[in-house]
């Protein structure tokens, strides 16, 4: 009953033989608990160590039995003080815990993730793709989703992607199919590749990516929020992922200057993409991001298709293309 206090079996039945008789002799308790006055004597310092009994003064003098009304209530007064003496420590050396993690954590935050660098920012995204442009020297791998970019833009990457294919890297460019219609980046293809760059389209891309000399990705913290930087990424399984990816999509790519081929079906790939992507549940605005298009040009997109099937709602069209087999 009184082993939370540090009671064992002995000692509890010493003590309550104790608070019956209190001049009960060694050798008696010993004889009725059944054991040996040595294992007694033991069980007794350990009662007068918790305040229940009290040792004799001089040699002559009994040992005190302390009532439990007062031995108890010490006892657990003693203990509740040694309690509150260990928290006071575990929440010190919390604390000091915390100082050290925080300390490590400001000196060697760095070396934490050494594969993963990340960019806040659109400015320190520029500096740091352009240190990445710098030192590439064999390979500058690009998907470029978005749809088309302005005239300016176009002229201003001139200089560097000519800087970069004489000095014999591969540059290879994936864009969607949406900038076919444009005749600015028709033409920056043209050129490129009579400089020996490669450029392809797709239907849709899920992200914008930089991968230089297979070593290093650059991806966006958040692909649909590209001003909130990104991250570099430098691992070698994670890279080697992301090649794969890029080396996929190249695969299933029309070079620029040649016709997008239309399927079986007479369905040109930019309509059967947006088939899959609002058979997956993307709304237009994420639909339109995939394609690199306007939202209003989704919507044409999805229309047609809608008045091609003979479907009145999204549900219905999503039968009728399971019914014709088209996805």
């Amino acid at each position: 009953m009184l082993e939370s206090l540090g009671l064992d079996e002995l000692a509890e039945r010493t003590y309550q033989l104790m608070l019956s008789s209190p001049d009960m002799t060694l050798d008696k308790i010993a004889a009725q608990t059944g054991s040996d006055p040595a294992e007694v004597r033991a069980a007794m310092d350990r009662l007068a160590s918790l305040s229940l009994l009290r040792p004799p003064v001089d040699g002559g003098s009994p040992v005190q039995v302390i009532s439990p009304e007062y031995g108890l209530e010490a006892l657990l007064a003693r203990q509740q003080a040694e309690l509150l003496e260990r928290q006071h420590q575990i929440e010190r050396s919390r604390a000091a815990a915390a100082t050290l993690i925080a300390r490590f954590a400001h000196l060697h935050g760095t070396r934490e993730h050494p594969h993963v660098e990340h960019l806040i920012g659109v400015e320190a995204v520029r500096a740091r793709l352009a240190e990445l442009v710098e030192d590439v020297r064999e390979e500058l791998s690009a998907l470029s989703p978005g749809g088309a970019q302005t005239e300016q833009n176009l002229e201003a990457a001139k200089p560097l992607d000519e800087a970069l294919l004489e000095r014999g890297v591969r540059l290879r460019t994936l864009y969607v199919d949406s900038v076919r219609s444009h005749p600015p980046s028709v033409e920056y293809a043209r050129w490129l590749n009579a400089r020996g760059g490669q450029t392809r389209t797709v239907a849709a891309l899920p992200l914008r990516m930089i991968i230089t000399d297979r070593t290093s990705a650059l991806v966006p913290a958040n692909p649909e929020r590209s001003e909130e930087g990104a991250v570099l990424l430098r691992g070698p399984g994670t890279v080697a992922a992301l090649c794969a990816l890029f080396d996929h999509l190249w695969a299933t790519g029309t070079p620029l200057m040649e016709s997008v081929p239309v399927d079986g079906e007479d369905l040109g790939r930019q309509e059967r993409e947006v088939l899959k992507l609002l058979a997956q549940g993307l709304t237009d605005e994420a639909v339109a991001l995939r394609l690199g298009v306007s939202l209003r040009t989704t919507r044409r997109i999805t229309a047609k298709l809608m008045e091609r099937l003979g479907a009145k709602s999204r549900f219905q069209a999503g039968l009728r293309v399971g019914e014709l087999g088209l996805l």
